[in-house]
């Protein structure tokens, strides 16, 4: 599905991202996984060229909140595979503080880098996409920034904002053929998930109508379809894909 096409994935190292990768690589693609730290980039690299040594993979480790570090990632990817078709823009952290105990530095944290981020993102590919003449943009947003959370309000926050940028970016860059859309996933199985006790996973599920969290690969299937030209005119959408658990 994405044959010949040149992926950029933040956040790639693990869960939803990392299943990204994957998928992309698996569907033809040639990736540049960005993560935050080098060492979680080069293991992942270690793990993807354990199962395909093929795969046409490279890592990166900009600091994604700063413009300048982000253009000259995506230049060097440029310079690597010749032009960025995709662009996924995944990276995030999340937050459950409450109000009264939530530090207004860490308010900040995570606005940057789940805002400030993806804007990054975008403006540093789409010259890039322009010029080739199109390409595709999917953001990683969340059910709770359809439907908010009860605590951590920075981290529902950040993702309205994200889903805004979207929307908007999709009516701005769509004459350049640039397509925007976001992927809104629900309860996960990704590190974090599995970490906790089964009594609380059921727990977790149970509102669930499919009785069960979803798995990374089935987020990730999502990615592909909207990066694809099977979605050639989706664009300004923000696909849920948390088994109708908040519907």
């Amino acid at each position: 599905m994405l044959q010949n096409k040149v992926a950029i994935v933040t956040g790639g190292t693990r869960g939803i991202g990392f299943a990204v990768v994957r998928t992309f690589l698996q569907n033809g693609a040639k990736v540049a996984l960005f993560g935050s730290r080098q060492e979680t980039v080069d293991k992942a690299l270690a793990q993807l060229r354990a199962e395909n040594a093929d795969w046409p993979v490279v890592g990166m480790s900009p600091d994604l909140t700063d413009y300048a570090a982000v253009e000259a990632a995506v230049k060097a990817v440029c310079e690597k595979f010749g032009r960025v078709d995709i662009l996924v823009n995944n990276a995030g952290i999340s937050a459950r503080e409450p109000l009264y105990a939530y530090d207004p530095a860490a308010f900040s944290n995570i606005m940057d880098l789940n805002v400030k981020a993806v804007f990054n993102g975008c403006r540093a590919v789409a010259p890039i996409m322009k010029a080739q003449g199109g390409g595709a943009i999917v953001n990683t947003s969340s059910m709770v920034s359809l439907y908010g959370q009860p605590a951590g309000v920075g981290y529902p926050a950040s993702k309205f904002a994200v889903n805004g940028m979207t929307k908007s970016l999709a009516r701005e860059l769509g004459p350049d053929n640039i397509r925007v859309n976001a992927v809104a996933p629900g309860v996960t199985r990704t590190d974090m998930v599995a970490a906790l006790p089964k009594d609380m996973v059921e727990r977790i599920s149970a509102p669930i109508p499919l009785r069960r969290v979803g798995e990374p690969q089935e987020v990730a299937n999502a990615f592909l379809f909207l990066a694809s030209d099977m979605a050639s005119y989706i664009t300004g959408t923000i696909l849920s894909v948390d088994g109708a658990a908040m519907n």
